[in-house]
């Protein structure tokens, strides 16, 4: 595992701010149409992601052992049911409330 230095964090700190920055400014100016801001936020959120577990955690795909990375799957799994699930209830109430 590599050494944590200022410099990784500072990058780190400005890639969020920046991936931060691009979807508020796209929302407050009204830029793009919603599907494409909806798609940048998207993609935004999933770099922002990626930022933090490399820079922030330090996860490494190519260093780091083999029971973390099957941890952050489960993980990912688990927010996926967990967000789904939301998504299929509050969509079927609306189907419902609106017959």
């Amino acid at each position: 595992m590599e050494h944590a230095s200022l410099r990784n964090y500072i990058i780190g700190f400005v890639l969020a701010v920046v991936l931060s920055v691009i979807p508020f400014w796209l929302v407050a100016t009204h830029a793009l149409p919603p599907q494409r801001t909806l798609l940048i936020i998207g993609i935004a959120a999933v770099l922002q992601v990626l930022v933090h577990l490399r820079f922030f955690l330090h996860i490494n795909f190519t260093t780091t052992p083999k029971e973390n990375i099957l941890a952050l799957v489960f993980t990912c799994l688990l927010l996926f049911i967990m967000v789904g699930g939301s998504f299929w209830i509050m969509f079927d109430l609306h189907q419902r409330m609106s017959l």
